[in-house]
């Protein structure tokens, strides 16, 4: 069993399956204004979680959403409505080992967040020719 919890503990998270070794970054303009730079991401089914505590989400497109402490607004999730949850990963003590897998819109990523490492770096054109997206995200 793995637990995270929001800032303020209102929310926690448990997970019954183990936590993914390998995040990823989104850094399209939806992502970099919820989170300030990049969007990290750590994938989990959803039979595999249980989340206790009142939390608030919002339609950030028409096919996901996007979850948040609404005590202390701590970042939850990102989940397309047909997909896992992409929890962040620090959320969870457990977190600290996960590696950088990917990156998303990586030529959107801000000047000041040049993540280092020898991971797949995923345009905007590449991402968008096979995955759901919001028109001008980018």
């Amino acid at each position: 069993m793995i637990e995270g919890a929001c800032l303020c503990g209102a929310v926690t998270v448990r997970l019954s399956a183990p936590l993914p070794g390998r995040a990823s970054a989104c850094h399209c303009r939806l992502c970099r204004v919820w989170t300030g730079a990049a969007q990290w991401g750590v994938e989990v089914p959803e039979a595999a979680v249980t989340v206790t505590g009142a939390v608030k989400t919002y339609r950030s497109t028409p096919f996901a959403e996007r979850a948040f402490c609404p005590d202390c607004g701590t970042h939850l999730w990102l989940r397309d409505d047909d997909g896992p949850y992409e929890f962040v990963p620090g959320l969870f003590d457990a977190a600290r080992d996960v590696v950088l897998d990917h990156e998303v819109y990586a030529d959107r990523a801000f000047a000041c967040v040049t993540l280092a490492g020898d991971h797949p770096r995923i345009s905007a054109a590449e991402y968008e020719r096979t995955h759901k997206h919001l028109e001008g995200c980018a």
